[in-house]
């Protein structure tokens, strides 16, 4: 199903992604513009809840829904992080940690299903742990001041991006030793 509203909330975090990178390309104060891109990936971020919620409840599910939901999630991690890097708010370190995973573990995803092995990949709790590490530290990134005057977002969105880092390795070796027994008998 292409385009139902789950599809179409998917799609829109997509589209949307060059709209997050352009808010800081335009002429308004930093703090506008922080402010700005904070609540773009807040919304973003929420619709990947909604679609979720819609598809199932509509029942609207459809393979084509679940395909393309990951791959919406990771542009939208990746490009944050890119700019986050850009701005100097986040190491290229973590960048590589992040986007490598992502890359990494879809490959893996992509053959284990092609072997029929999917089971052996399936999301696991450290997965969870890390896109929350990852969804919180984002938008205190993003935002790079004092919220409500008392909490510094630069110090704990950096805090946060590094623990995502340190998860992201931890959820990778994990679903790389879960899928190990299925690449040893395909290695052969």
């Amino acid at each position: 199903m292409f385009f139902t509203i789950p599809t179409i909330l998917t799609w829109t975090r997509i589209v949307a992604i060059p709209l997050l990178v352009g808010v800081f390309y335009l002429p308004l104060p930093q703090e506008v513009r922080n402010l700005v891109a904070t609540a773009m990936f807040v919304v973003f971020a929420w619709t990947d809840w909604l679609d979720g919620y819609l598809a199932r409840k509509l029942k609207q599910t459809s393979a084509f829904g679940a395909f393309l939901d990951p791959v919406a999630d990771k542009f939208l991690v990746c490009a944050s992080v890119l700019v986050l890097v850009h701005l100097d708010r986040a190491d290229v370190f973590v960048a590589l940690i992040i986007i490598g995973r992502e890359i990494a573990i879809s490959a893996l995803r992509e053959w284990m299903a092609q072997i029929g092995a999917s089971h052996s990949v399936a999301v696991h709790a450290i997965g969870k742990l890390k896109t929350t590490a990852q969804m919180l530290a984002i938008p205190f990134l993003l935002y790079d001041g004092k919220l409500f005057g008392l909490i510094d977002t630069h110090l704990w969105g950096t805090a946060l991006i590094w623990i995502a880092a340190v998860l992201t390795i931890g959820s990778m070796v994990y679903y790389l030793k879960k899928a190990l027994p299925e690449i040893r008998v395909r290695i052969k």
